[in-house]
């Protein structure tokens, strides 16, 4: 059975937008969430292509129209329900995605994630 940890309040965390979350202590990965509507998909913020973060800007994950996640260092764009790259340098290749769970009101992560 695996521990969960809380990553944020989903209130914390508006419709359609994303935030990041550094690394667990001991952790060698950060996560970023992606909140659409009561639904909370997260990744580890790590591009496929070359295993930097996604976002230069903290908390910058999408594009302008919130459409898809955008690779900061090179531009390569992964669709948010799945986090699979459909145009850039990785095409195919797909973001990690993380077990996501929301109990009374907050976003949960298991433990290992990020590490």
């Amino acid at each position: 059975m695996s521990e969960w940890r809380t990553l944020c309040r989903l209130e914390d965390l508006p419709d359609g937008e994303s935030r990041g979350f550094d690394a667990p202590p001991g952790g060698f990965t950060g996560l970023f969430a992606i909140r659409r509507g009561e639904q909370v998909l997260v990744y580890v913020n790590s591009c496929p292509h070359v295993g930097v973060p996604l976002e230069l800007v903290p908390h910058r994950f999408l594009d302008r129209k919130g459409e898809r996640i955008v690779c900061a260092a090179h531009g390569a764009r992964f669709r948010i329900e799945d986090g699979e790259c459909i145009s850039g340098p990785c095409i195919g290749d797909v973001l990690e995605a993380v077990a996501v769970r929301i109990e009374e009101g907050e976003v949960r992560v298991p433990v290992e994630a990020g590490r």
